[in-house]
């Protein structure tokens, strides 16, 4: 197979794209890694002759894996969806990749399919402190609507809290923040389940845990993980939030809720460093057998 990594150049070598480098090439697997803004599309009647590396027409892969997840621009979408035209197997698509960038917007749609989600709130400015207190108990989150590895989350501990920090965003305003109020699900302080779903099957999940008396239990904010065995009811809820946004790959976050779960996030290019570290699961090799499997490309 040859295939395309399409992620910012600066992410280049990243643990998880030297990983799909290294196993690709145990597996005779070309793989090539390109930055969106090195293209230039044309649309045109013509087809296969419209997506221009600088300034040279490209052979088309036989697959693409998207990596800019949250950080994914307009035009890193319009190169995806130029590709999707040009009937290449995007794994994942633009649209599910967009909706997944929206925290809210994924909300809406796991909500409106009765999956359990945080309570959550789109605030607006001038943002109604009374409004909110009315419909959350401090503590509370406060959180940008598109960002990851726990960047952009903050813990509200009271109203002055809160007010503090309105003061900041309502000040940024003018580069366009938006933000969102989500519910504190205090069993989940510190804690959650990180499942990685892979064609619709969960291929690993793990326990993440924060530093000591940090509510943060991201890897990448010096969170630590485990193995974790999935229940049926974890197993369920993260299929099925991946299959509502559709999509191939999905790191699905689940959060603690007494004697149950919710589902708080799902990235579309989610890392998967101390997965591997924690779980022995080879991620990317799941994935070229996952896209082997959809090519048809096994004999």
């Amino acid at each position: 197979m040859k295939g395309w990594i399409i992620c910012k150049g600066k992410n280049r070598d990243s643990y998880e794209n030297r990983r799909f480098q290294e196993v690709a090439q145990e597996e005779g697997t070309e793989l090539e890694f390109y930055d969106p803004n090195d293209f230039d599309i044309i649309t045109t009647k013509g087809g296969r002759k419209s997506l221009i590396h600088n300034g040279r027409e490209v052979s088309l892969p036989d697959f693409v894996l998207p990596r800019m997840g949250s950080g994914t621009t307009y035009f890193g979408l319009a190169v995806i969806r130029q590709l999707e035209r040009l009937k290449v197997p995007v794994i994942n698509g633009a649209e599910s990749i967009e909706q997944a960038k929206d925290k809210l917007h994924t909300l809406q749609i796991l909500a409106a399919d009765n999956l359990p989600t945080p309570k959550t709130m789109l605030a607006r400015f001038p943002v109604n402190v009374d409004l909110i207190e009315k419909e959350f108990a401090c503590p509370l989150i406060v959180k940008t609507l598109s960002g990851s590895e726990g960047k952009g989350v903050f813990l509200c501990e009271n109203r002055e809290h809160l007010e503090d920090l309105l003061d900041i965003l309502n000040e940024a305003r003018d580069v366009n923040v938006n933000f969102i109020i989500q519910e504190f699900v205090s069993s989940s302080k510190g804690k959650d389940i990180r499942v990685f779903v892979v064609g619709g099957m969960p291929i690993a999940a793990m326990l993440r845990k924060g530093k000591e008396g940090k509510f943060k239990a991201n890897i990448a904010a010096g969170g630590s993980g485990e193995p974790y065995e999935l229940n049926p009811e974890v197993e369920w809820l993260s299929v099925k939030a991946s299959q509502l946004l559709n999509l191939d790959l999905a790191g699905v976050d689940i959060l603690f809720d007494g004697e149950h779960f919710k589902v708080c996030e799902v990235n579309s290019a989610p890392g998967f460093e101390g997965l591997e570290k924690a779980t022995g699961v080879n991620v990317p090799h799941q994935i070229y057998h996952y896209i082997r499997v959809r090519l048809g490309h096994f004999t």
